[in-house]
């Protein structure tokens, strides 16, 4: 099962909604501002992809979060401070059968879903 994470109202989520809408790929939306996101899976994502790709720092969120937030999305805590603040998690994070796409380029999922 695919499912794809974000915000519904942002820019890059309707696009990558929309291709995956045209190539008839099937996936479950999971949006971050109605359902959240979870400190665990956040950490799975960093493990992943690693912090610095998860992480949103060109976002106004990312710019009004505090020192102390900013000091500890840089450890261990940052699962929890992504959890608090969503809207700095990069968008969208899909997980897919074969692995994680964080943020949406054409051909990197072109090359995932063929």
């Amino acid at each position: 099962m695919t499912t794809l994470y974000g915000i519904p109202n942002c820019d890059t989520v309707k696009k990558a909604r929309t291709w995956l809408d045209a190539k008839g790929i099937a996936y479950t939306f999971h949006d971050f501002k109605k359902e959240g996101a979870a400190p665990e899976r956040i950490a799975q994502w960093i493990a992943s992809a690693g912090l610095e790709k998860v992480v949103n720092k060109a976002g106004t969120t990312y710019r009004k979060l505090g020192e102390a937030d900013k000091s500890t999305l840089a450890g261990d805590g940052a699962p929890a401070v992504l959890a608090a603040n969503a809207s700095v998690i990069k968008r969208p994070i899909v997980e897919h059968p074969g692995g994680l796409l964080v943020g949406f380029k054409e051909a990197e999922w072109a090359a995932t879903f063929g």
